[in-house]
């Protein structure tokens, strides 16, 4: 198996970056309709709001999953974890800590959808920048490979 992984890794990688843009599409927009959200008082827009955070943190999820799937079988197909770089220890480490994020959208989902938020827009703006940070330190150790 590992020998046909290696085959096609550049499939796996390809298919690596396509989902994992796709869920960071998501990723980032769902905590921007979380800001509008905690911002608004119109009950209509709450209803809409609540459709649209549920929809689109669904749509990306399998996205997560793929981005996952195929970033496993690309380090698979390299090596044991045993000899794993250490830069690829910290993005694996920076990357639980965005499914974390992932799975923690959920709960804020369900405290939206109870009408329960007791955050304000500006926590959600700050808290919408988290994922930012963690592409930009593992797209720079994927690329730049220090250790």
């Amino acid at each position: 198996m590992n020998h046909f992984l290696l085959q096609h890794y550049d499939w796996l990688k390809a298919l690596h970056i396509i989902f994992m843009v796709a869920w960071f599409a998501g990723i980032f927009y769902l905590p921007r309709i979380f800001v509008y959200h905690a911002e608004t008082t119109d009950t209509s827009v709450q209803a809409q709001l609540k459709v649209m955070q549920r929809r689109l943190l669904f749509f990306v999820t399998p996205f997560a999953l793929l981005t996952l799937i195929f970033g496993l079988l690309m380090t698979y197909a390299l090596a044991t974890v045993s000899s794993l770089p250490v830069w690829l220890h910290i993005k694996f480490a920076l990357v639980a800590l965005l499914y974390i994020y992932h799975g923690y959208c959920f709960r804020l989902l369900r405290t939206f959808a109870n009408d329960a938020n007791t955050r304000s827009g500006k926590w959600y703006r700050v808290f919408n920048e988290v994922p930012v940070l963690i592409l930009f330190a593992v797209v720079l150790l994927a690329v730049i490979k220090p250790w």
